[in-house]
């Protein structure tokens, strides 16, 4: 499904709204808009499995592109636009793009970028610029014809380089026209959430990340409704949710902590109660910052745990999840395994690399072999795995342990700390924290917190021992932060994740950085 298919029975329903400024984008304005860029696309030279880049912010148009890509076999791929002029030159050279589209607070990094000379065409999507194409020319001078062929594309996302270069993740393009089923997010956010026609979903993070612009996508091609935020507010997100009877929602968990750290009066303020389902995915939650919501909104809240790669996916609802505090649930698209350094399976309750098994290799690094081959068990081609580790209890349910780059080795021993974070970040004087582990001579490392404090509280040295208390009084001692240090911002993708490797660049040597 796509589109399209909703502007032929309901031209007028709204497929896109912008919360910011009320901007309305109809189905039938969805069809003739990506209908008239796919056509531009095409006369421009582009061809199926070509590479699209699109560098902007949370607009409108961003969907009119992405169905415009969809519908002329192309890849999409969303760029963060906070990159430097660096940073997209390497997307850029590394996807081999054909096309560039420009929008707002990208201007500025465009005007640095190389030559490439395999962009055929530019495009700004909001201004005049130089050597660019306007967007609002192309809509007014392309075809409206519908294609008399339109092949499925697919998207081309980076990975988040928190622990390295970011890699371009690409996934076959679908052997079938775009208003034909099939699509995974498809089926599975309507068979485990509930999402259909009568959706209305908001949406409050980046588009150029994986969950929302695939879910905002799934949302359009249900039929529903797609409220996007510029930028995530906590108040301003509770007046969405009033304002236009939001039925599904997706959220982070540092989303849910700065909803809490609201004052109960503003919270309290807002009727919530037209939520259905609210999905929380990204980074693992804290247990009792998800109690304290389910409290609040009730047992809506849903989690799943996937990753950009889409090897497999788990899912669990708040019901579940109270039986089984911590867990992620239990696999809804490929089957889980749990393994050792080696790749030797490892029986139920142990700690291990987490893999998923498929029926084909689901996805490649584009022009990386070495590491799509890394990311395979080394006995078996089709079980991939991203980097997480985790356990599965006895009833398959999978509990995420950490990230295995971020683990902390000292003395000998494993440490990871996600589960110190958790824990800090239920302290009152604590906004967000990040644990990272830093050179020790004698240990190999230690664990530090690097802590942002709520506004208002002032460090010293006696809150630093206060804090690694408070984590002793919690867990093994061996685990408390040898030290904390306060900064004023802990480093954050917009998408929650946080920048570790920013922070140990601050305490390892280069080399080992």
């Amino acid at each position: 499904m796509y589109p399209g298919t909703h502007a032929l029975t309901n031209p007028d329903r709204p497929a896109l709204i912008m919360t910011a400024t009320g901007e309305v984008v109809t189905y039938g304005d969805l069809e003739d808009r990506s209908r008239r860029i796919a056509n531009w696309l095409s006369d421009a030279g582009l061809r199926v499995g070509d590479v699209v880049g699109l560098l902007s912010d949370n607009s409108s148009w961003v969907f009119e592109i992405y169905w415009a890509t969809q519908r002329s076999g192309l890849y999409l791929m969303p760029i963060n636009y906070r990159l430097s002029a660096s940073e997209v030159d390497y997307m850029l050279e590394n996807s081999g793009a054909a096309a560039l589209f420009v929008g707002r607070g990208a201007v500025e990094t465009v005007s640095r970028l190389g030559a490439h000379p395999k962009l055929k065409r530019r495009v700004c999507l909001h201004e005049e610029l130089a050597g660019y194409d306007s967007y609002n020319q192309i809509l007014k001078s392309a075809r409206t014809d519908a294609p008399s062929s339109q092949p499925r594309g697919a998207d081309m996302l980076y990975s988040s380089g928190t622990t390295g270069r970011p890699k371009g993740v690409k996934h076959a393009l679908p052997q079938r026209d775009v208003s034909e089923a099939g699509d995974t997010m498809v089926q599975m956010f309507s068979s485990s959430f509930g999402f259909d026609e009568n959706t209305i979903y908001l949406s409050p993070a980046p588009l150029y990340h994986a969950a929302p612009l695939r879910t905002c996508a799934t949302v359009q091609a249900l039929g529903g409704t797609a409220l996007v935020m510029d930028k995530f507010d906590a108040e301003a997100a509770l007046a969405a949710v009033q304002d236009y009877k939001v039925t599904h929602s997706q959220w982070v968990p540092t989303m849910f902590v700065r909803m809490l750290k609201l004052p109960e009066s503003v919270r309290h303020q807002y009727d919530v109660s037209s939520l259905k389902v609210a999905i929380h995915s990204a980074a693992p939650c804290p247990a009792e910052i998800k109690q304290e919501m389910i409290q609040w909104w009730g047992p809506i809240l849903w989690e799943y745990y996937s990753s950009t790669e889409m090897n497999g996916m788990t899912v669990i609802g708040s019901e579940e999840w109270l039986k089984k505090p911590g867990s992620v649930g239990r696999a809804v698209l490929g089957k889980i395994h749990i393994c050792d350094e080696e790749g030797n399976e490892l029986p139920a309750g142990e700690t291990g690399v987490i893999y998923f098994e498929r029926e084909k290799m689901p996805f490649i690094y584009h022009d990386e072999p070495e590491k799509t081959q890394a990311a395979q068990h080394p006995a078996h081609p089709y079980w991939t795995a991203v980097g997480d580790i985790g356990r599965v209890d006895a009833d398959g349910n999978l509990f995420l342990t950490d990230r295995k780059a971020f683990m902390i080795i000292s003395g000998g021993v494993n440490i990871y700390p996600q589960e110190i974070e958790n824990v800090l970040v239920v302290h009152p004087s604590i906004a967000d924290v990040a644990v990272i582990g830093i050179p020790d001579p004698d240990m190999g490392e230690q664990v530090k917190a690097v802590v942002q404090l709520t506004p208002g509280i002032e460090d010293s040295d006696s809150l630093a021992q206060e804090i690694i208390a408070f984590v002793k009084a919690r867990v093994a001692s061996y685990k408390a932060p040898r030290s904390v240090d306060f900064v004023p911002e802990v480093p954050r993708s917009q998408t929650g994740k946080l920048m570790k490797q920013e922070l140990r660049k601050r305490y390892w040597p280069e080399k080992t950085a």
